[in-house]
């Protein structure tokens, strides 16, 4: 089980990272997961909570996508990247429609969230272009993958334009192909982003986890919470397999 609540998590001091350590789960069977129901109902925050979220998380993968084709060694990386980073604002004035179509405004609504996503930024950001890459590709498809399931938890009419925006495509392939062709024939930097995917997969699953709406039992919510971050985790387990790396 997730021990979401009791968990101690290292924060930023003076301006030094934090180290956080991935969740553990425990190994469940295929007959459990399938037998589990999970109410995203239940789970959902209010409308303009979970857009506003979801909005600023994709403003800030074009942030940091931006500076990966800013800083990318080669015109053809820069060319590649440039178009992961449009299908991130793609997605971002999508959710920032849905807000207006809400009656939101949509910087009014963002606002709440923007120091706790900054922070993950800042902690998140890679220390040079292959793991800044690598956070785009790991942490980037992680959260996409997160909002798009819980927007199933949004009323019916709603939550169908708001998985549309959030299921297009993000890149991933091109990406892989970036990061492929400079770890292939450089074990050292593989075994250096293979660590960095490792620690990335906690800070991203807490960010996640304050979006969604707890109730007053934590033994409870740990219990509805596990299925829906075992197979997130499974997901992140199968993009750094794309990549040769050891989740």
């Amino acid at each position: 089980m997730v021990n979401w609540f009791g968990r101690a998590v290292r924060r930023i001091r003076g301006g030094t990272r934090g180290r956080v350590d991935a969740p553990r789960i425990r190994a469940r069977s295929a007959s459990n997961l399938e037998s589990t129901k999970v109410d995203l109902h239940e789970l959902v925050p209010d409308t303009m909570t979970f857009l506003g979220r979801a909005a600023y998380v994709q403003l800030m993968l074009f942030e940091n996508l931006s500076r990966v084709v800013t800083t990318a060694p080669t015109i053809e990386a820069k060319s590649a990247m440039s178009d992961v980073a449009s299908a991130a604002l793609t997605k971002y004035h999508g959710l920032v429609r849905e807000i207006e179509r809400q009656g939101g405004q949509p910087t009014e609504v963002m606002k709440p969230f923007a120091g706790e996503v900054d922070q993950f930024q800042r902690m998140t950001q890679g220390h040079d272009w292959h793991e800044s890459v690598t956070t785009c590709y790991l942490a980037g498809g992680f959260l996409n993958d997160f909002f798009s399931r819980l927007s199933a938890g949004l009323p019916q009419a709603q939550a169908a334009r708001v998985s549309a925006i959030l299921d297009e495509d993000s890149g991933e392939a091109t990406v892989v192909k970036q990061l492929l062709a400079v770890t292939r024939d450089n074990p050292r930097l593989a075994a250096r982003l293979a660590l960095w995917g490792r620690r990335l997969v906690g800070d991203t699953m807490l960010i996640a986890r304050r979006t969604l709406r707890a109730g007053d039992d934590v033994g409870t919510d740990d219990e509805r919470l596990e299925p829906v971050f075992t197979e997130l985790i499974a997901a992140h387990t199968r993009r750094m397999d794309a990549l040769g790396l050891t989740a």
